[in-house]
């Protein structure tokens, strides 16, 4: 195929070249943001590589093709390093998703990598596309589709109705699900399955009894792959507390083949743990089933994908990171931390490393740490260091770690004893919950980490407000030692259905005391996160009208601003703060009066009605 076919195939408005001969220098490409090609060339392949033949791009994706006669005369080793070095500058240049192509030039043959790492070598091509495609068809199989999430998570709430009425406990209905749904992924044989012998007992075994003890070798298979810490645990947590439960042994096997039968027709073809979009699939479906289940703990707040992907990319995840939630849950940081450490990875070797070596969760609540440990196997492991247990026991295990990233949600109405001993003894006698809103467990880790690790946490706005002496005295410990770069105020809804609280996310950088630092703190106003409230279905992506998702240029948008502390009024304002000022950015701010509408005005009043009237300040007279 011609170049200048390649070209209108994929699409002539994406082709972007930076030459006279329209190829592209990535001499010039990283020159231009301050960055030295020789930095990340490899003396396996040579420095000759500089100029890709063909490149296209938007917001969000690079498509790279490098062309050659025909493939039959070139050594294919050297051909795709030569494309393994134009993908790791790439990735150096931008920080967008990239599909790579060898394509011939006097024949048809194209071969083709793209997901996870982009590791250009035999094993991980995608043998499938034999053809070129079209941009907007490159960014489907990178990204999916939107509708797609609706239709998972529409699966979902048909899902639990069903569990409901074939008697599954609600509390054990997420972990009983993914239990299926990894057992599934690995092989799982539950169609026409007939009563037989036990072999070693000669007993015969019904259907039901048959498919739950292959879900059983699966998972203990799995365990047993994964050299995973504390693998007695989770299998005890995985078989006794989730297939051994009453609830489930007492199904029938034609209850139990419709369970499986929804799960493998409904969720696992929108599930791809090879790529981005499959990971934001399966966490999607982990979260949103989440929010229909415990109902009794109104203050369970699981933290959504996207927001998880956002604090990710904001303190940058690599493959260097090594990466700690110690409040995990369901492990919903972690699976996408690995997710971004590994698509920095240019070996099988390396996505295995950060898999076994890199992610590090601890939990407390037995069931959420089943859940985050089948969680994680979904995506390829992961799980070998995830423990169980108080955090404040584990700071020995936290320091040998070695983590130098931190992401974590903690508990922000902890009672007792979930707090740190010594902590809970300073209590007034008639506290019965955290009165630090979860900041003293911020605290806590922040002394266990390297000085050289970077935090991002979710906190309640009372505690970037401080009005308590409880959390004015965190606030003031943390400036004390660390320095506070960045607080994006979030929408305020961001937990729905689940908890009510409106959170923040707080950035810290532990090298160095806040006020040597000596600079102003990064403050986002990121309300409107593109995502609205379906009855039924919770808070999902708004689309654009070809269907494209809007919170992925907000995202950007987002990241920008922070990584070039820009100032846009109405999102974002830099302002030097002490321990006794408050850390949200409505309280520096300018504001935008262009954009302010009647409609906003109207809402504001209504929402801090609201909140008198749930504060009993006030009474709603109808």
């Amino acid at each position: 195929m011609e170049c200048l076919d390649i070209v209108h195939t994929i699409g002539d408005q994406y082709c972007v070249g930076n030459t006279e001969n329209g190829e592209f220098s990535y001499v010039q490409a990283l020159k231009s943001i301050g960055k030295d090609i020789k930095d990340y060339q490899r003396e396996s392949s040579g420095k000759k590589h500089q100029f890709l033949d063909i490149r296209f791009e938007n917001e969000r994706l690079a498509v790279l093709v490098e062309t050659k006669n025909k493939f039959s005369r070139w050594d294919k080793d050297k051909i795709q390093k030569q494309l393994q070095d134009y993908v790791r500058f790439e990735k150096a240049y931008t920080n967008k998703k990239i599909v790579a192509i060898l394509a011939e030039t006097d024949g048809d043959g194209v071969w083709v990598w793209y997901g996870q790492s982009v590791i250009i070598d035999d094993a991980h091509r995608v043998v499938s596309e034999t053809a070129l495609k079209s941009f907007a068809e490159y960014e489907d199989l990178c990204f999916g589709k939107v509708n797609d999430k609706i239709k998972v998570v529409d699966s979902i709430k048909t899902l639990n109705e069903k569990l409901h009425s074939d008697g599954i406990n609600e509390k054990l209905r997420s972990q009983f699900v993914g239990t299926c749904l990894l057992a599934l992924k690995n092989g799982l044989i539950y169609k026409d399955v007939k009563e037989r012998p036990e072999p070693k007992t000669g007993k015969k075994l019904s259907p039901e009894k048959i498919i739950l003890n292959s879900i059983k070798e699966i998972l203990e298979g799995l365990l047993a792959q994964s050299g995973s810490l504390n693998k007695a645990g989770k299998l005890s947590i995985l078989n006794n507390k989730v297939l051994d439960d009453q609830d489930v042994r007492s199904l029938t096997y034609k209850e139990l083949e419709d369970i499986l039968s929804f799960i493998d027709e409904n969720v696992v073809p929108y599930i791809n743990d090879k790529n981005t979009a499959g990971q934001d699939l399966l966490n999607l479906f982990f979260t949103t089933f989440n929010k229909y289940v415990g109902k009794s703990d109104k203050n369970q707040a699981f933290t959504p994908d996207h927001i998880c992907d956002f604090m990710s990319k904001v303190v940058g995840v690599n493959k260097n990171s090594r990466v700690l939630d110690p409040c995990c849950g369901s492990g919903a940081f972690l699976v996408r931390a690995m997710t971004d450490a590994m698509d920095d990875c240019e070996t099988e070797e390396e996505r295995d490393q950060v898999k076994r070596n890199q992610i590090f969760g601890i939990e407390y609540e037995e069931g959420a740490y089943g859940l985050s440990s089948t969680n994680m196997l979904i995506h390829g492991d992961g799980n070998s260091n995830i423990v169980s247990g108080s955090m404040f026991e584990k700071a020995k295990w936290i320091e040998d770690s070695n983590v130098n990233v931190v992401l974590m949600n903690p508990p922000y109405n902890a009672t007792k004893k979930f707090c740190e001993p010594n902590y809970v003894k300073k209590w007034n006698a008639k506290k019965k919950e955290d009165p630090s809103k979860g900041f003293h467990f911020v605290e806590w880790v922040a002394g266990h980490v390297s000085p050289q690790c970077k935090m991002a946490v979710l906190l309640p706005m009372q505690a970037a407000i401080g009005n308590s002496a409880e959390i004015k005295e965190y606030k003031k410990k943390m400036l004390e030692k660390y320095t506070l770069d960045a607080v994006f105020s979030l929408p305020t809804e961001i937990f729905y259905p689940g908890a009510a609280a409106v959170a923040c996310c707080m950035v810290f950088d532990l090298s160095q005391k806040h006020e040597k630092s000596n600079k102003d703190t990064f403050f986002g106003y990121y309300r409107d996160d593109k995502f609205i409230k379906r009855k039924g279905l919770g808070r999902i992506e708004k689309t654009d009208s070809a269907g494209n998702s809007l919170w992925l240029e907000t995202k950007d948008l987002w990241l920008e601003l922070y990584r070039n502390k820009r100032v846009v009024p109405g999102l974002s304002v830099m302002h030097k703060v002490t321990w006794k000022d408050e850390w949200l950015a409505e309280a520096y701010m300018e504001t935008d009066y262009s954009e302010i509408k009647e409609y906003d005005f109207q809402k504001v009043i209504n929402d801090y009605l609201a909140y008198l009237v749930k504060e009993g300040e006030a009474v709603y007279e109808a």
